[in-house]
């Protein structure tokens, strides 16, 4: 048994537990993330947020990554089933504002390492944070079948998977409480699944599905693959998307998308892990 800094932190209520392991030391298995965000016997979250040197990874990055070399901290995400993710938009925001508020990074512009290569963050004056998510890859079509229904969107990638679908009614009437089943040639790896409509001229409601996690509040890469989903080809756009936990904006061009809302450590202190 080891004891163990964690600290607690949200976007939009999309929560975390963070864990500082500056070094690399901590051997961080799928039973300890899942233990961690278990919400009766752990201390709860959609996933797990590992803040740890990028030199400190070696040669533990993959080729998809080698742009994090250049930053000094990575992200180390896994999602609560304990599997590992290469990308994560409200996560990117609460580890810059753990960086910020432990005074490991004192800049309001600086980059952060994750399996998606490195991030561009800026910290706000109004305190809102800002990460460039890079290019947002439209791969087509595809459809998901739901509890009650089956659902047709685009496939797109915003370093991790996603199928974005447009619905007619109210996104709260979808069923989400079960995986979707997902074409498994299109999704060999699963998908986060989003469903989305326009209330007015700018604004997406959604929610989503996350693979490994189920239903969350929020999903930072959803929220631009729904903004994506809604936007014309070679078109630019500026959307505000509302999720059951609040609110984000995105700005979509030509050199890609940038994501831009609250994140907010809540706690912190010392949890055993076994």
């Amino acid at each position: 048994m080891v004891g163990m800094r964690f600290a607690k932190g949200h976007g939009t209520q999309n929560d975390f537990v963070i864990l500082p392991d500056l070094d690399g030391e901590f051997d961080l298995t799928e039973e300890t993330v899942r233990l961690l965000c278990d919400r009766r016997a752990g201390i709860g979250g959609d996933g797990v947020l590992r803040v740890v040197r990028t030199r400190a990874l070696g040669e533990k990055l993959a080729p998809a990554a080698r742009t994090a070399e250049r930053a000094e901290w990575f992200m180390d995400y896994r999602n609560a089933d304990g599997s590992v993710a290469e990308m994560c938009g409200n996560g990117v925001r609460v580890f810059a504002r753990y960086l910020r508020h432990t005074g490991l990074v004192e800049d309001d512009h600086f980059e952060v390492g994750t399996r998606d290569g490195a991030k561009q963050v800026w910290v706000e004056p109004a305190g809102d944070i800002t990460v460039d998510m890079g290019r947002v890859e439209k791969q087509g079509t595809s459809s998901a079948g739901l509890a009650r229904q089956v659902v047709h969107g685009a496939q797109i990638s915003v370093g991790n998977p996603h199928l974005a679908c447009e619905v007619a009614g109210p996104v709260s009437e979808v069923d989400l409480t079960e995986p979707p089943v997902l074409d498994t040639e299109a999704f060999p790896a699963g998908a986060n699944v989003e469903v989305y409509a326009e209330t007015e001229p700018g604004v997406l409601e959604m929610r989503v599905y996350e693979r490994g996690s189920g239903e969350t509040r929020s999903c930072g890469t959803g929220i631009v693959a729904a903004a994506a989903a809604a936007t014309p080809n070679g078109e630019g756009a500026t959307w505000r998307v509302r999720v059951p936990g609040g609110e984000c904006t995105v700005f979509l061009d030509a050199d890609g998308a940038r994501l831009r809302g609250p994140a907010v450590i809540v706690a912190e202190g010392e949890t055993v892990l076994v």
